[in-house]
């Protein structure tokens, strides 16, 4: 079933195939997705959507000289069959596998590690103005770029420098009419126009014929005939925006014909300036239930094909923070009518369709454009509603100066939500949400929380709303236990003592509270008593149970799911410099000062020394050293 993918040593092969060995190529891909997919869980409808697209890519230009740029890049599968990791490709996402998005110590082919939307067409205009700029014009610049990603206001500032430069780019739009979540906005509005006009799509091929005869250069009657050349193409294509920034417009086409895209790529190969090729795709395409539904399918659980329908394995997991989230929000919605809900493209990850089905007016789904999302939502605390920004902790770095200028400058109430704060798991380095302490509490205003278990999550919410100032709560991509922490409630900068221990004690932060527990029971059987306090607040914290830990207790311990260098440890240790606290003793557990790979959450906590065994080794440790300084 695969037998011309096994045989591509490079994407050059492709170069040689026939029309019906591309598509016999693009069955094979749809066959080892699905395939992947009866294993562990991937991105899956994306992948399924650009597989003639990426056939038709290889085909026509040579990527070992040529620059290719995947946009966000989750759609990544295809090309890397494609381009020599066919017999690797059964261990992508996971440890010490492929990775799930474009990665340049896997093969020149990949050029960035791109796991956010919108920066294709930037770092595509760089590659070529760079490559101009080093005498090596022959070198062509393809970004890839989907509709769902095109709105981010970094693609338009790409656009209005690309119409300056007038570099030779292509820019192919992947229009699937999908973000994650179906997209939103004025722009994809206007790219429905483009795809539905009937009189553009009634008259194609003689429009495409009569232009291709006229010239584009040349004497005064040929310019004149350019100029209505133009003028024709903005009008049939309704291209006039991008024609006006200076980016030549082409298409709509059919993006899952092989033989269509291979000629419209090759015509607009060596177009001068640059171009936009139009390329309609159907998110899910060729796998019937991901077509119908690529909202579900966009990352499905592992699913079994059963004569062409997914049966879904059923899983027994406690619920995720997450879901606690989404029901928090919920309920607050209920109980106060001046909290609106903003997110970035995001519903579907965060679980959010029930709210946003039961609350519309006061539900915003920005698209992705994190920083118009925080900068709005400042806009409306401004007039007295409380509103809650719920985002990604990776995605959220994108609007760091909104977050600073429009909100915590200001002072104003707004709540954010960070979910997946802490290890991605598969998703790797650019999902892991682990810098969000550092960036959110250097900011004066700001509240920084990270919950315990999925109840405590809840009354933080409460907390944050009722709150006169910003406010971030953070918490994992990971099951939220009821850890039966109590009714004690909510105060600002104030602790929780879980037990009491004098030989030590481990400050746990958010969702390393359950492990930290763990830990003190394994040392307990040991007798090591340990004290256990669920830290709560990384910003401010509490002074006063600080000051009792460092002096009753003889090592200390902070245990945080995210970065060292500015983290929750750190404001400890700046706190005992400050207070003349002895912090000799003391030792901090996160994650160092590097990138983390791609693997499972459970995985790499044990690798990082933040699993219950890893966290009561170093108690261990420093018990023993306590003993001999005794």
């Amino acid at each position: 079933m695969t037998k011309h993918l096994e045989q591509l040593e490079s994407a050059i092969d492709l170069h040689g195939m026939s029309r019906v060995e591309l598509e016999q190529v693009a069955d094979e891909i749809r066959h080892v997705l699905c395939g992947l997919l009866s294993i562990r869980t991937a991105h899956f409808a994306s992948n399924l959507g650009v597989v003639e697209l990426c056939l038709a890519l290889h085909s026509v230009f040579d990527f070992r000289s040529d620059r290719l740029i995947w946009d966000t890049g989750h759609q990544i599968y295809p090309h890397k069959l494609v381009t020599g990791r066919y017999k690797e490709f059964a261990n992508i996402r996971t440890r010490g596998g492929l990775m799930g998005y474009p990665n340049p110590a896997e093969s020149p082919y990949d050029l960035f590690m791109t796991g956010h939307a919108g920066c294709s067409v930037s770092t595509a205009l760089g590659l070529k103005s760079g490559d101009d700029l080093r005498d090596e014009s022959h070198r062509k610049s393809v970004a890839v770029i989907g509709d769902g990603a095109f709105p981010s206001g970094i693609v338009f500032e790409a656009l209005n420098n690309a119409g300056e430069l007038a570099s030779d780019l292509l820019i192919v739009l992947n229009d699937n009419r999908m973000s994650i979540c179906p997209r939103v906005g004025s722009v994809a509005r206007y790219l429905d126009r483009l795809r539905t006009n009937p009189f553009y799509t009634g008259l194609k091929s003689e429009v495409v014929r009569m232009l291709n005869h006229v010239p584009v250069l040349g004497d005064p009657a040929e310019r004149m005939l350019a100029q209505i050349k133009e003028g024709v193409k903005a009008g049939l294509h309704g291209g006039m925006l991008f024609e006006e920034l200076g980016i030549r417009y082409v298409g709509p086409i059919d993006g899952h014909d092989i033989g269509l895209m291979c000629k419209y790529l090759k015509m607009v190969k060596d177009q001068p300036g640059p171009v936009l090729l139009h390329v309609v795709t159907e998110k899910g395409h060729g796998y019937q239930p991901a077509a119908q539904d690529p909202v579900f399918f966009h990352t499905p659980p592992a699913f079994e094909d059963e004569a062409g329908q997914a049966k879904i394995r059923s899983g027994t997991s406690s619920p995720a923070f997450t879901n606690f989230a989404r029901d928090a929000i919920g309920d607050c919605m209920r109980r106060d009518s001046r909290v609106t809900v903003m997110t970035a493209a995001m519903c579907q990850g965060n679980k959010l369709e029930p709210v946003r089905e039961e609350f519309p007016e006061r539900f915003f789904d920005v698209g992705i454009c994190e920083s118009h999302a925080v900068a709005f939502a400042a806009g409306h605390a401004k007039t007295g509603l409380r509103p809650i920004v719920t985002i990604y902790s990776t995605f959220l770095q994108r609007s760091y100066d909104q977050i600073f200028q429009e909100v915590a400058l200001q002072n104003l109430p707004v709540t954010f939500m960070l979910d997946r704060a802490g290890l991605a798991g598969p998703d790797g380095p650019t999902h892991h949400g682990v810098f969000d302490i550092g960036y959110m509490r250097v900011f004066p205003n700001m509240v920084v929380l990270a919950p315990g278990d999925g109840p405590e999550l809840a009354k933080m919410l409460d907390f944050a709303i009722a709150s006169d100032v910003p406010v971030a709560i953070r918490y994992p991509k990971a099951p939220a236990k009821d850890l039966g922490l109590g009714d004690q409630p909510i105060e600002l900068g104030k602790s929780q003592v879980l037990r009491w221990g004098t030989d030590g004690a481990i400050l746990g932060l958010g969702g390393m509270l359950e492990s930290a527990l763990d830990a003190a029971e394994l040392l307990a059987q040991q007798g090591i008593d340990v004290a256990v306090i669920n830290q709560r607040f990384v910003k401010p914290l509490d002074d006063a149970l600080l000051e009792k830990v460092f002096d009753d207790c003889k090592f200390v311990v902070t245990v945080e799911e995210g970065a060292l260098m500015g983290g929750f440890g750190s404001a400890v240790l700046e706190l005992a410099g400050d207070r003349g606290w002895d912090a000799r003793h003391m030792r901090r557990l996160g994650i160092p000062d590097q990138f983390i790979e791609h693997a499972e959450r459970e995985e790499l906590l044990a690798d990082l020394g933040l699993s219950a065994a890893g966290i009561a080794d170093k108690c261990r440790e420093l018990a023993a050293v306590a003993s001999e300084v005794a």
